[in-house]
């Protein structure tokens, strides 16, 4: 099982039906293969906070939510999560390719690479950062659970050595 199939196998077993996306290069593979799926709704959108409004509307609706991004897209993101999923306690799965983190090519993702293990301990929303497809595929099985035991966003960060 590649690194790809792991977080798609775990998406499935999870039972997520629904996910928005904002385009990463790491994520591609992913992305295709949810678009190949037909049990899995697949929504691109432009901002990571219109995708955590949609997703909250998707959860009301009666589906299980996830929404895949870089981890940059975090900060445009802070004010929905806290204001929205978390105050209303709506479970929602985030899927993030951590950029900036060791190996990282571009000095511009370092900062925010840095900065968002913090930003997430600042929020108090759990996050794991698993080190292999295996690691990769339970984490992210067990995260719809965990988010709606914890009534608030899980996030599974996927950093550049993962991928």
């Amino acid at each position: 099982m590649d690194s790809s199939e792991a977080i798609y196998k775990g998406l499935k077993e999870a039972g997520i039906d629904f996910v928005v996306s904002v385009p990463c290069v790491n994520l591609s593979k992913l992305l295709n293969l949810l678009d190949e799926d037909d049990e899995i709704k697949h929504l691109p959108v432009t901002r990571e906070e219109e995708g955590i409004g949609i997703c909250a509307g998707a959860y009301m609706g009666g589906l299980k939510t996830a929404i895949l991004m870089q981890n940059s897209g975090l900060g445009n993101s802070i004010n929905a999560l806290k204001s929205l999923t978390e105050l209303y306690h709506f479970p929602l799965v985030m899927i993030m390719s951590h950029r900036g983190t060791e190996g990282e090519s571009i000095c511009g993702q370092v900062p925010m690479g840095e900065a968002t293990p913090r930003l997430l301990d600042a929020m108090d929303f759990t996050y794991s950062k698993p080190d292999s497809p295996d690691e990769a595929y339970e984490q992210v099985k067990e995260s719809w659970n965990n988010s709606l035991k914890e009534g608030k966003p899980v996030s599974i960060l996927l950093e550049i050595s993962y991928w």
